[in-house]
């Protein structure tokens, strides 16, 4: 199965990608506001399409700890609201800022990490090739329609954070 056609690669291609994002938000050499703003909107276009397209279908996998999947989605919110903590620092790099970056960038390594040691090594193992390039096409096409609405924006932000 090539990289593109599995769900698991597509979501580690992405949490690749925000990790850089947080290198680039820590440096005063980069266009940190920038980087946030990207960061914004592929963080919840992220989480929007693997809470509607990815986690609904592996909670039905044998084998796949439904409560782990469930402790993801608790997360994705606990990410959400610290990204809205940032993104309402008036300042870009004051140490209000610093602070709210470090407070989101740990709620998002810590879900990283456990996501891909839990729910993402249970998807290897028990979800066939077939329906992992299945779900993919289906994260894939659900994150790109999140990115066309801008939902990084603030105020999109504030509507997720204060309906969950």
């Amino acid at each position: 199965m090539s990289a593109t056609q599995d769900v698991v690669a597509v979501i580690l291609k992405d949490h690749r990608r925000m990790e850089e994002l947080f290198r680039r938000m820590r440096s005063v050499e980069e266009d940190r506001g920038a980087a946030l703003d990207e960061f914004a909107a592929l963080l919840i276009a992220h989480g929007e399409a693997e809470e509607a397209e990815v986690y609904p279908a592996l909670k039905r996998f044998r084998n796949v700890d439904n409560e782990e999947v469930e402790h993801g989605e608790e997360e994705h919110h606990e990410g959400n609201e610290a990204l809205l903590a940032l993104m309402e620092v008036d300042e870009v790099g004051s140490d209000a800022w610093d602070e709210k970056l470090e407070e989101l960038a740990k709620a998002i390594t810590h879900h990283i990490d456990e996501e891909e040691r839990t729910i993402l090594n249970g998807a290897r193992e028990n979800v066939p090739d077939q329906r992992r390039a299945e779900l993919a096409e289906a994260f894939l096409r659900d994150r790109e329609k999140h990115l066309k609405a801008d939902c990084g924006s603030i105020d999109n932000v504030r509507r997720i954070v204060r309906e969950h």
